[in-house]
């Protein structure tokens, strides 16, 4: 069983061939140069900048390669480029007007992406660049300086720089060409949980900064960069408030506050909100306000504490500074329980105010309250305590969580968002745990709340990615999952789920481009989510990507190592790079035993052992014939067994295996485009017949 798509930057390590002047066997052949940390990527112009950075690291311990000072004089000019890049660890490119059109730059970012160095783009000015950087920068974190000023900007660009050098190098590898494969694992899928949002329309922020998707390391043991924001002065995380109740069973309630002013603050147009999954990820956390902020990408947090006492609560809240640690604003609130909307209100205005935004007209959206229209707030009280379990992402839990979301449709029958998690979670436990008959009246009780949920609130942006999810997972229905994704992200631009659905289903019909650009912008509001990672390592390695698709798949892995469908992923790479030895250790690093029968299957095949093959796919027969019919197909296809691979994939139909999505974005079995039986297939299940090779 392929996943489905309802659990659910750039990638780094850019591939690239030497397109001028800058191929080795066109480099002068002379000694190297004792390696540095760090080679100064500028323009002529950008001179002084670029000096100036070389101070700032110099002065922090950093040691610098910067032309013209360290090219030994009789040396090549290009070669000692070529050689000084290759010794480097880490490139810093003082990104501006200037280097974007600098054909030298362009030349240097290049070499560094093929060597596989991290690049830190220090921008100083807001100009566009052309494509052909860009695809080089893409993989780069990026610190933006044109806002903040440079002299303000340098002390973050030290501590990039620090980080990025704690980590292991990594090999350069060539980009052969050669197909990608499709993600596979069972059917859990991209978890969407859609939090909808308080509207408070005293206060909106102005979108005064371009955004863009970075990527960042973090001080650990990373094989991959860590992607993240753009610092912009308007960027918040509100970490999970602690829970000073002294009842661990309080918890859910704590953690339903923070994410009700989460929710609450995504509704500001220019205000980037992290997500719930990346902020919670810091509960507890020892580490300071500095590098939290570095590591989800912003500007301030929101931390505080909650304290739930028979009828009142208390909840202390602060703004802090992420640059400096500094305290930008406190307050304390207490509240009588029956009150508890208006605290929330009152939380929110006050976060507003103290970031002195002001409303920009023209930029609302469609408000999306998680509030029961009645006020009922054991209703509310229900919905958290349903959001709980349900994160907790295992069968019994899932039960629990669709018991508390029932109990709060019968304590409110108008809740039209406890109608949409109620359809989620059933959902979640049909494609997830469930098998025929059973998943079938999973599904039947999806569809009745998700139309309820509709009935009641049309506007409400969690009831159509219920709806879609149910058409996609359960009906087959693209089309008409793809209009709920749609209307879903109409309502609610600045909702990752959101983002994230629509770009999965935009992917079921080949459209990778979008796709991927959705899921980078998702992954810029839940910069922690290892399961968007993983589909975008999907996505990258439909449009042989591969050293991208990598970086972003041992993210994923970072992330969550013991999660059973990224070492899968990593698999699949090393396998379309013809790299056995490195495909088997991955298969055999797969946590969950009993899933390691896929990985394994498909690594075995690209290696020089027949019988070791073979016996690998009879196995997987023999152990998934009915749960993995769609990987038994792309293993067929990896043996370029057309035959079997369509008798695979017509089995997986009858199944309905939510692995079928995946057809047009799984280069393994677009190997087979051409062949009559694959248009004929297409058709058969509703998907469009493509034309060539994956859309980028």
């Amino acid at each position: 069983m392929q996943p489905s798509l309802d659990r659910g930057i750039l990638p780094a390590g850019g591939a690239g061939t030497i397109r001028s002047g800058m191929a080795e066997d066109q480099a002068p052949e002379l000694q190297a140069a004792p390696g540095r940390d760090v080679f100064i990527s500028y323009a002529s112009h950008d001179k002084a900048v670029a000096e100036s950075v070389c101070k700032a690291l110099e002065r922090a311990g950093v040691v610098c390669w910067i032309a013209p000072r360290d090219v030994i004089p009789g040396e090549s000019f290009a070669g000692a480029i070529v050689h000084a890049i290759d010794a480097t660890k880490v490139i810093v490119l003082v990104l501006s007007e200037h280097s974007a059109d600098s054909q030298h730059v362009l030349r240097e970012v290049e070499r560094a992406s093929s060597r596989r160095h991290p690049v830190i783009a220090f921008r100083i000015d807001l100009a566009p660049m052309p494509a052909d950087l860009e695809y080089f920068l893409n993989t780069s974190q990026w610190l933006d300086a044109s806002a903040m000023g440079t002299a303000r900007a340098m002390p973050k660009l030290v501590d990039a720089v620090k980080i990025a050098l704690t980590q292991p190098p990594t090999v350069a590898r060539a980009n052969p060409v050669a197909p990608s494969i499709a993600k596979a694992s069972r059917g859990r899928g991209l978890i969407f949980l859609v939090a909808s949002a308080m509207i408070i329309a005293t206060a909106a922020f102005v979108a005064a900064n371009k955004v863009w998707v970075p990527s960042y390391r973090a001080a650990t043991n990373q094989p991959a960069a860590t992607p993240a924001v753009a610092i912009s002065d308007k960027s918040i995380a509100v970490l999970p408030l602690a829970n000073e109740s002294g009842d661990p069973s309080q918890q859910y309630f704590s953690d339903g506050l923070s994410e009700s002013l989460i929710t609450a603050l995504t509704q500001f147009p220019g205000l980037r909100v992290i997500g719930r999954t990346s902020a919670f990820q810091f509960r507890d956390s020892k580490e300071d306000a500095h590098s939290i902020g570095l590591k989800l990408g912003v500007a301030r947090l929101l931390e505080g504490s909650v304290q739930r006492s028979g009828k009142t609560v208390r909840v202390r809240a602060a703004l802090i500074d992420t640059a400096d640690g500094s305290t930008q604003w406190s307050d304390r609130f207490d509240r009588p329980y029956k009150d508890l909307f208006a605290l929330q209100d009152a939380i929110t205005r006050a976060v507003a105010e103290a970031l002195r935004a002001k409303l920009m007209p023209g930029e609302q959206v469609t408000a999306q309250t998680e509030r029961p229209p009645g006020g009922n707030l054991e209703a509310y009280n229900s919905l958290l305590q349903g959001r709980f379990y349900i994160a907790r992402d295992t069968e019994a839990d899932y039960r629990k969580a669709i018991g508390f979301y029932t109990q709060a449709t019968e304590l409110d029958p108008r809740y039209a968002l406890a109608w949409s998690a109620l359809s989620r979670g059933w959902s979640r436990l049909g494609g997830g745990f469930l098998e025929g008959a059973a998943a079938q009246q999973a599904y039947a009780k999806a569809r009745e709340s998700a139309d309820r949920a509709l009935t009641l609130a049309p506007e409400l942006a969690a009831a159509h990615i219920a709806r879609g999810v149910l058409l996609r997972n359960a009906d087959f229905d693209w089309r008409g999952a793809e209009q709920e994704f749609r209307r879903a992200l109409a309502l609610a631009p600045n909702d990752a789920e959101s983002k994230v659905s629509f770009g999965g289903q935009l992917a079921t019909f080949g459209k990778l481009g979008p796709a991927i650009e959705l899921t980078r912008q998702a992954l810029a509001i839940e910069p922690l989510r290892a399961d968007w990672y993983n589909w975008l390592a999907t996505f990258l390695s439909a449009l042989n990507r591969l050293d991208e698709a990598e970086q972003a798949i041992r993210r994923a892995i970072e992330l969550e190592p013991a999660a059973f469908y990224n070492y899968q992923q990593l698999v699949l790479i090393e396998a379309l790079r013809g790299n056995a030895a490195a495909a088997l250790a991955a298969a055999q690093q797969e946590p969950d035993e009993a899933w390691r029968t896929i990985p394994l299957a498909l690594a075995r095949q690209i290696g020089g052992d027949r019988t070791a093959a073979d016996a690998a796919v009879q196995l997987l027969i023999t152990k998934g014939a009915d749960g993995a019919a769609y990987q038994i197909a792309q293993v067929y296809a990896l043996r370029s067994d057309a035959k079997e691979t369509f008798a695979w994939l017509n089995r997986a139909w009858s199944n309905r295996d939510p692995g079928i999505s995946s057809l047009l974005y799984d280069p393994l079995i677009l190997r087979f485009r051409n062949d009559p039986r694959f248009a004929a297939f297409c058709r058969k299940i509703g998907l469009p017949v493509p034309g060539g090779a994956p859309r980028g």
